[in-house]
């Protein structure tokens, strides 16, 4: 390793760095195999026999240790412990062991360390607790110990842990250092162990030869020639070194050689092209002669990467020496050599390496040649070359077989099985670029050389059956593609799906799997080749539906129909086919892409060659698609095959997508013209195919379609009634109005006389009645909601509320909601969600605040638009009144439970939001002209309504089952507290609306007469709430007066005392003086709390 490593340093520094850096290299390479070196003698150490102690002499060692210790400590404290403090040691000790923790696994140290770890054990100070009230023991000379020196005993686990050092921690954890070492051995055996070391040293030899070329040439130590001819000698060394150690170490010997080889073709390359010191002519030789010794040696030692590596280097040969000027036949026949080289190894050695590489090397490089050099002018000359590489790999894929079969049973080459015919086809396609029929002829050709070769082999075919059925496989495979290259697409085409279908059915009569996969990939062309050629292919004066191109579709449909059936229809084909239901599945498919395809793309075509209007095409392919399934239907039944009756369940999809298309274009009326009769064909037919189909399929397939179908027929009416009526009604509340008639119709005769059809609404009810209805409904509540856009002008009628055409049409809404939604309930299809009430609620009231702000807006002027009402404080006090009105109109009469709580949660959201009404409205509001008599006007009448609505509220709420007497205390303390800002509020608004203070927070604060009432009111407030608490013999409500009062005395002290001046500081000092001595009179105490409260 030593003097390896060292090497490997020496020509890399040499390499890069010169004379200097080889010098550094090889210290550095040496150095680093010393390390290494020593790191596997230390690693062996404890394994060698009779090296170094032993692990029971160590373990050993330790234990003299540990009871000298322990010796020198019972010597230690036997002077100064009697009995409690051998008891109190005692239990130390069990303390101590039961709290230290095991130590992890430890690996042994050398005797040194151990024996320094225990000097410094001994040497450390044995701190002993003296025993109250016994004699002090006699003290030793070298060591004095008194009662407060002593430090107390602390336990190891409460101990702190300090900084371990390699000098007094004598234990290292051996998982850590292991896994490491693990990790850097194998890491070191990948790269160096075995056979990686000779890869690593021909790799590195490579780049130093490399390197050492360039830094020769740089500095003209030596001439070229010595140079060059040193290299050589090195290349003959390593070849004999390699065939003297070529039965000691084959493997590394073999690796040498191949060193050599690759050193030689370098030499040679760069004495040609680098430095112009051979001739082209007289480097190929040199070459081939390495290539051959190659060969040579590669045979006598069976050693393929010999073989490879010669090969490779003579494959390039001609690459590297080239000039760009030399003749393709001299190429060419060079490969020739060297192939029939590679077909005489193959003759004796079965080498899948060297085959595969002649392959890549020789039809590559043709390849390149062809891209860049080939004319139509050398065909002569290329195509012998051409064919003689086909016959070449052709005959050395035989021989791989045949020889691998003496060992492994039916094992063929697949690469160069069908990748020779595959570069042989693709550089003939291009060879006879030009030549009429010559790839057809080609095909043929190729297609009776493989079925010579397979006839050749049919007495083998038990023992190389897969190779007889590739080469059967290939022949089929020409003579397929002679077709398409002999004839035109669409003969092409439907010869194809004939021979795929016909083949498929062979295979299932002799239950051969090869033959079956054949007549599916064949159908998979035809397809396929029908895409490239035949599709965009037109007869001028061609009818239609009778023309080549149609018919070719048809055949592809027919054929994939008819291969489905020979897979699904057979119960016994699921024995010897693996995965047949994903086949026939697949090949099903395959048939219906091409019939639908073909039809639909048949009437576009017709489409744009008449000028069909959108409306007319879409209509063409309604009725192809009633054709299909109906014909689906029929061959279903006919070949007792159910799978073909599927794609008539798919006549209601197509058949809703056709109608929002329909709607989409918006050219008119889709029963229009031939609409009129189309339409309603599909509809008779999809309603009958779907009462042929309840035998043979389940109502969870069924149901799904009538609800499609249901509403695929409500879309077509209403784009029908739009375009009927868009001609004679007008904009405004009639085209809003005229949208919610046809479907609320629609919906209440569902819901109602729907019924009286035993077939299919009975039937089917939850399909009609549920999920056909929903969407139904659903579009009605959302025209409810988008309606509220509209002003309801209904000219040339007046507006007259509930009673113009956009109420109506609510009304009508309503009514079949409220219908649909008993009928669902009584037939037990659907549950109650409580959401569904609140969202008609919500719809209602939305409804009716639509119609105050409309009849507002006709009879009043307002604008009929919500921010109208935001800035208007009389629009809001309108609305206000009509919202209590609301919550008043559903709590106060009601009775029954369930009612009750739809009514209390539908309502709590309004009275939340009246309320935060009332608090902006105070805040903010002075009133209208009719303030200046208190509560008597309208803003503080809508405050008492808001309030009544709250009340009445939280107490119908317990009846509503809501937890609200958990929140009592609070309630009242916020419902207090916000009658207090009104109560103020109006105190202001009289001080505003009389004495003309500014209703503004700046100064109403800064209004001398505003801070004087304030603490006059609330003194009479406090006043009042302390008389009827103490007349009712309610404590926390005297309490909540007095902390008015409390408030207000604080406020007269701090704001009045220094604000208030003059008259107003006196009349509000008596005046709160007076009430407070009344109050004292009246209720000087808080009555006495209620039992239970």
């Amino acid at each position: 390793m030593l003097w390896i490593l060292g090497l490997i340093g020496l020509i890399v520094g040499a390499s890069v760095w010169g004379g200097e850096g080889a010098v550094v290299g090889a210290a550095v390479g040496a150095a680093l195999g010393w390390v290494l070196r020593e790191n596997a003698q230390q690693d062996a150490l404890p394994v060698r026999k009779g090296e170094g102690p032993s692990l029971a002499q160590r373990v050993s060692a330790l234990e003299r240790e540990v009871a000298e210790l322990k010796r020198a400590l019972g010597a230690a404290g036997a002077g100064y412990a009697n009995g409690a403090v051998d008891s109190e040691t005692s239990d130390y000790s069990e303390t101590v062991r039961s709290e230290v923790p095991e130590r992890p696994p430890v690996i042994p140290v050398p005797a040194s360390h151990s024996a320094v770890a225990a000097t410094a054990v001994s040497a450390v100070p044995i701190p002993v607790a003296a025993a109250p009230g016994s004699a002090p023991a006699p003290m030793s000379r070298t060591q004095v110990v008194s009662h407060q020196d002593v430090p107390e005993i602390v336990p190891v686990s409460a101990a702190s842990p300090r900084p371990a050092s390699s000098s007094d921690m004598p234990f290292v954890v051996a998982s850590d250092i292991d896994f490491a070492k693990h990790l850097f051995r194998e890491a070191l055996d990948w790269l160096l162990g075995g056979n990686s070391v000779a890869r690593v040293g021909i790799l590195i030899l490579f780049f130093g030869v490399a390197f050492l070329l360039k830094y020769a040439a740089d500095n003209s130590i030596l001439p070229v020639e010595f140079r060059l001819a040193g290299v050589c000698l090195g290349a003959v060394g390593l070849l004999a070194l390699g065939w003297r150690l070529r039965t000691r170490r084959p493997g590394y010997a073999l690796a040498v050689q191949g060193a050599g080889v690759g050193v030689l073709y370098l030499t040679v390359f760069a004495a040609a092209r680098l430095y112009d010191l051979l001739p082209a002519g007289a480097a190929f030789a040199l070459m081939v002669l390495v290539c051959g010794l190659a060969a040579g040696l590669a045979i006598l030692q069976n050693a393929s990467v010999l073989a490879v590596t010669g090969s490779a280097g003579g494959f390039l040969a001609p690459v590297l020496i080239s000039t760009g000027g030399g003749s393709h036949v001299m190429l060419f026949s060079y490969y020739a050599l060297l192939n029939t080289g590679i077909f005489v190894i193959a003759w004796f050695r079965a080498w899948r390496v060297l085959n595969l590489l002649g392959f890549v090397f020789t039809f590559g490089i043709a390849t390149l040649w062809g891209v860049l050099s080939y004319k139509p002018a050398l065909l002569s000359t290329t195509e012998p070359f051409l064919i003689l590489f086909f016959l070449l790999y052709t005959g050395i894929a035989l021989l791989y077989a045949l020889r691998r079969s003496v060992q492994l049973t039916g094992y063929v080459d697949g690469t160069l099985i069908f990748g020779t015919p595959l570069a042989m086809a693709g550089l003939q396609a291009a060879l006879m670029r030009g030549t009429p029929f010559g790839m057809a002829w080609s095909a043929v050709a190729m297609a009776a050389f493989y079925f010579a070769l397979a006839a050749g082999l049919l007495r083998h075919r038990q023992r190389l059956g897969l190779l007889f059925d590739a080469l059967l496989a290939l022949g089929v495979i020409f003579a397929t593609l002679a077709i398409p290259l002999g004839f035109d697409g669409r003969t092409t085409c439907a010869v194809w799906a004939l021979e795929g279908a016909g083949v498929v059915w062979i295979a299932m009569r002799q239950q051969r799997r090869l033959p079956l996969w054949c007549g599916l990939l064949l159908q998979f062309a035809a397809g396929f080749a029908f895409l490239a050629g035949a599709l965009g292919d037109t007869e001028p004066g061609a009818w239609p539906v009778f023309n080549a191109r149609y018919i070719g579709t048809m055949l592809l449909a027919l054929a994939g129909f008819f291969s489905a059936w020979c897979l699904l229809a057979r119960e016994q084909v699921r024995t010897w086919v693996p995965f047949v239901q994903e086949w026939g599945l697949m090949v099903a498919l395959w048939g219906v892409w091409w019939w639908l395809g073909g039809g639909v793309f048949e009437i576009w075509h017709w489409h744009v060659e008449q000028g069909w209007s959108v409306q007319d095409l879409l209509r063409g392919w309604l009725l192809f698609a009633v054709l299909s399934a109906w014909l689906a239907h029929l061959g279903s039944r006919a070949a007792d095959w159910p799978l073909a009756g599927f794609p008539a369940l798919g006549l209601t999809p197509v058949q809703a997508l056709l109608c929002i298309a329909s709607c989409a274009v918006w050219t008119g009326p889709p029963l229009g013209g031939s609409g009129l009769l189309t339409w309603p064909l599909a509809f008779v037919a999809s309603w009958w195919l779907l009462k042929r189909q309840e035998a043979a399929h389940a109502d969870t397939w069924l149901a799904p379609l009538h609800t499609l179908l249901f509403l695929t027929l409500c879309v077509l009416l209403s784009d029908e009634g739009y375009w009927r009526l868009r001609a004679f009604v007008p904009e405004g509340a009639w085209s809003w109005a005229a949208w919610t008639f046809g479907h609320g119709c629609l919906l209440a005769v569902l819901a109602g006389a729907g019924l009286r059809l035993h077939w299919p609404v009975r039937r089917f009810a939850r399909a009609y009645l549920l999920w056909a209805a929903l969407p139904l409904a659903a579009l009605l509540w959302i025209w409810s909601l988008a309606s509220l856009v509209s002003d309801g002008a209904a000219d040339p009628l007046p507006f007259v509320p509930f009673l113009n055409p956009l109420d109506v049409g609510q009304m009508l809404v309503i009514v079949a909601l409220v219908l649909w939604r008993r009928r669902v309930l009584a037939l037990e299809l659907a549950s109650q969600p409580r959401g569904l009430e609140y969202a008609a609620l919500g719809t209602v009231f939305l409804w009716l605040n639509a119609v105050l702000l409309r009849t507002l807006h006709h009879h009043f002027g307002v604008r009929y638009a919500v921010p109208e009402i935001l800035e208007s404080l009389n629009l809001q006090l309108v609305f206000l009144a009509g919202w209590g009105a609301i919550v008043l109109a559903a709590l106060w009469r009601v009775r029954e439970p369930a009612v009750v709580r739809v009514a209390a949660f539908a309502s709590a959201p309004l009275v939340l939001v009246m309320l935060l009404w009332s608090l902006y409205a105070n805040l903010t509001q002075p009133g209208t002209l009719l303030g200046r008599i208190p509560l008597l006007n309208p803003l503080d009448l809508i405050m008492l309504l808001t309030f009544g609505a709250a009340v009445l509220w939280w107490l119908r709420a317990p009846v509503a089952g809501l937890p609200v007497d958990l929140h009592t205390r609070a309630a009242g303390a916020l419902g207090a507290g916000i009658v207090l800002i009104w109560l103020n509020a109006v105190l202001l608004r009289t001080l505003h609306h009389w004495q003309g203070v500014p209703y503004t927070l700046h100064d109403l604060a800064g209004s001398t007469l505003v801070q004087a009432s304030l603490s006059v009111f609330w003194t009479v407030l406090a006043l009042l709430a302390m008389l009827v608490a103490t007349r009712r013999a309610v404590r926390s409500l005297w309490l909540v007066g007095g902390g008015l009062l409390a408030v207000t005395v604080m406020k007269m002290f701090l704001v009045d005392l220094s604000f208030l001046s003059g008259v107003a500081r006196i009349v509000s000092f008596i005046a709160v003086g007076g009430l407070l001595l009344l109050i004292g009179y009246l209720s000087p105490m808080p009555p006495a709390a209620k039992e239970g409260v």
